[in-house]
């Protein structure tokens, strides 16, 4: 029995790498809760989330005063009991951004500690399916760069060795997106991958009206056009188009993916393993977009999803945002524009603790 014996809750805030805008917001600071589990016999497992700028004080606060006290003597082997007697504890404030981004700080940490305890990495453990994975870059394609830059950020992923890279769209006009992805396009050539990225921007009108005008150049993925709640209109957009519409870093919860698989409304799903609460719902997500033969292609947080991109059978990509750079030993494993996973036990993220601390903005202990 893995008895839980201490519980302590942190957040370190991390300043982005670069600037980072969209067509609705800018990525002002990854606020990011950690939890570390510790059990009777010393293995110590951590997890954590994140959010972009606000809301990170309210998740440690329902961390401290709602969800880590539950786990004291629980077993940290029961994961999935856990999880759910923590989403019940807390059923009212579900399905909701705080309450996910909570339960996946402590189910990634329960994860963790379940590999290391096992001395297995994530990957094996939870299946086990590739050795890699091919990345894509997003760190080139923020929305306030000029054309001149997205072109050159491109070449240089190019060079690089990634298949692709995903530009931000949502300029005033139609013809300013589409200039600017012919731009990259005419750089890179035919053979090489665009993604697009609207962050909810659009209507349901002007989302066909872009994807219309956005077919010639042959993107991989029109991502999060519209409002994520919004099923029948991704629904309706997906009927009218033939690019793939890729939705998932703003659902919570596996019945919305459900609802989007269900409805023909998408064709890539982008479940965040921090923001739908932790591994063990994004493993089912992943294994029912499976049985609808869509591909897994998640959110943000490399550092974690290469580890579950190579778990199972249907990733086809993993985006490149580097983040916990400052926190960590050492970086993502990277060969020839794939991600390679850690073959150490446990989530595969070498946490430099030293600088954690420095960096530590709230702490404390339970147990």
């Amino acid at each position: 029995m893995a008895r839980i014996v201490s519980v302590d809750i942190l957040q370190v805030d991390l300043q982005p790498k670069v600037k980072r805008t969209d067509a609705v917001q800018s990525f002002e600071r990854q606020e990011t809760p950690i939890v570390r589990i510790t059990d009777a016999d010393g293995v110590i497992g951590t997890g954590y989330s994140y959010t972009i700028g606000t809301g990170g004080s309210s998740v440690v606060r329902l961390l401290d005063d709602h969800l880590a006290p539950l786990l004291l003597g629980r077993d940290a082997e029961h994961i999935e009991l856990i999880w759910r007697d923590l989403m019940y504890r807390v059923h009212a404030t579900t399905v909701g951004a705080l309450t996910s981004i909570a339960l996946a700080a402590i189910d990634t940490a329960l994860w963790d500690l379940r590999a290391r305890r096992a001395r297995l990495p994530l990957h094996q453990l939870a299946g086990g399916a590739k050795a890699d994975i091919a990345l894509y870059s997003t760190e080139g394609g923020w929305l306030h760069l000029t054309e001149t830059q997205l072109v050159e950020e491109a070449l240089k992923a190019r060079e690089a060795g990634f298949g692709g890279a995903k530009l931000k769209v949502g300029k005033p006009h139609v013809a300013e997106d589409v200039a600017r992805l012919a731009a990259v396009r005419a750089a890179v050539g035919p053979d090489w991958d665009i993604m697009t990225d609207a962050n909810q921007s659009f209507s349901l009108p002007e989302a066909i009206r872009r994807a219309r005008c956005f077919e010639p150049l042959d993107l991989a993925w029109f991502e999060e056009p519209i409002h994520a709640d919004d099923v029948q209109a991704h629904r309706r957009l997906s009927a009218s188009t033939t690019l793939p519409i890729a939705v998932g870093e703003s659902l919570y919860s596996l019945s919305q993916f459900k609802d989007y698989l269900q409805g023909d409304a998408c064709s890539i799903v982008q479940v965040d393993v921090g923001r739908i609460g932790g591994i063990t719902p994004w493993l089912k997500v992943a294994h029912m977009a499976e049985a609808y033969n869509v591909p897994v292609c998640p959110h943000f947080l490399m550092e974690i999803h290469v580890a579950l991109c190579c778990a199972v059978p249907n990733s086809r990509w993993l985006e490149y945002i580097p983040q916990l750079d400052m926190v960590t030993e050492h970086g993502m494993r990277i060969e020839n524009g794939r991600a390679i996973p850690s073959d150490e036990p446990g989530l595969g993220i070498a946490w430099d603790w030293d600088r954690i601390g420095k960096l530590t903005l709230h702490q404390r202990r339970h147990g």
